[in-house]
């Protein structure tokens, strides 16, 4: 029997061809992803690595057909090494939990493929089944949940929209003596320009998150933030909506010429998980082993 294709677990990203009038694949992919080269995907075609639903390798010059399923394998040239080092905190047949640093994104994304937390997990644990059941961003330090067993994904993955899972941060940022806490802070959060950042806007909210003080120190106060939903960018959006940015942030309020400044990371950090599993029914908790300094 022919075993299915599993991009998953070959590690190939997929895409599904839009509409257009594009004579080939080829044609379409070099429309579509703009930001890589025509030679490039000439490259891959040759080297086997553009491939149909099945997975078997096809040529450049396939006609094109609306909503064609593909799956290629995303690759960046003289990849820069992240000089940091993530810690697995937990493992077991089904989860994996591991302590993100600052600078690692979680997924591979622009110029980061093998430099990822996903990666290094999948080299060190050679488990292809590996896949993040949430998202930190790459700026940001902690704790990062996969799933490692396809079996029992799904389980775990429903505990984020249904919103079965406790998530804590800390940050330290300005102090806001003239407000409140603990606060609730909900608003609308949409893609603004560039894309990679997000701005507030009327309507009616997407986000919400609660904000608590933990530890003053001058003119710095540390922040417990519990994101009740999870957009991109939330905490440091709302945080600086508020009048405080996080420290060290290179995005908000103002997206800064340097964004890799190793020597100051965002004092932004996924300090803790908390769930009931639902496998078992027991209740877990993770705690970070990451720390902020002042």
């Amino acid at each position: 029997m022919t075993t299915p294709f599993d991009p998953a677990h070959q590690q190939a990203s997929t895409v599904c061809l839009p509409p257009g009038n594009w004579p080939t694949v080829l044609e379409c992919l070099c429309d579509h992803f703009k930001g890589i080269a025509r030679e490039q995907w000439l490259d891959r075609f040759a080297r086997g690595r553009v491939l149909d639903a099945q997975g078997q390798a096809i040529q450049a010059d396939l006609a094109y057909r609306r909503g064609m399923r593909l799956h290629y394998f995303r690759e960046v040239p003289n990849e820069k090494p992240i000089p940091v080092e993530e810690t697995i905190l937990h493992l077991d047949d089904h989860l994996v939990v591991a302590d993100k640093p600052h600078f690692l994104p979680v997924t591979p994304t622009g110029e980061y493929v093998e430099q990822t937390l996903l990666r290094r997990l999948i080299r060190r644990l050679d488990n292809p089944h590996l896949v993040p059941l949430h998202r930190i961003d790459r700026h940001t330090a902690g704790l990062v949940l996969f799933s490692a067993n396809p079996q029992t994904r799904g389980a775990y993955q429903r505990l984020f929209p249904e919103r079965r899972i406790d998530k804590r941060y800390q940050a330290i940022a300005a102090a806001l003596p003239a407000l409140e806490f603990p606060l609730v802070h909900r608003s609308r959060l949409v893609h603004g320009e560039p894309f990679f950042r997000m701005h507030e806007v009327e309507g009616a909210p997407n986000s919400e998150t609660l904000a608590q003080v933990l530890e003053k120190n001058g003119e710095l106060w540390r922040y417990g933030l519990s994101p009740v939903t999870g957009k991109t960018h939330q905490l440091r959006v709302h945080m600086a909506a508020l009048g405080a940015g996080i420290c060290n942030d290179p995005f908000y309020p103002r997206l800064l010429e340097v964004q890799d400044d190793y020597q100051q990371p965002l004092k932004l950090l996924a300090q803790s998980l908390r769930f009931e599993d639902p496998l078992s029914g027991e209740e877990r908790y993770f705690e970070s082993r990451l720390a902020l300094d002042w």
